[in-house]
């Protein structure tokens, strides 16, 4: 019965994309240059991106803030299959 619920739990968990490198499309940025606009480093960035690594709150409201826009317009919460 244990590892069905583990299974279940599993299949319930959330993944967090991004339109970042679309938003940085949109201004012609670098990673570099966003990096650089919210303090972290280019790899973090990528990091991101590549939805390796989700940000921090304090982090996505930067991110938010440098494009002039909302958590929400750039940070989207789906659920996993």
């Amino acid at each position: 019965m244990w590892l069905f619920d583990h299974v279940q739990l599993a299949e319930k968990k959330s993944i967090m994309k991004n339109t970042l490198k679309v938003e940085r499309a949109k201004l012609d940025w670098t990673q570099q240059q966003l990096a650089d606009k919210v303090g972290v480093s280019r790899q973090t960035i990528n990091s991101i991106e590549a939805e390796r690594y989700v940000p921090s709150t304090v982090l996505a409201l930067k991110i938010a803030k440098a494009f002039k826009t909302t958590v929400n317009d750039i940070f989207i919460l789906e659920r996993g299959d």
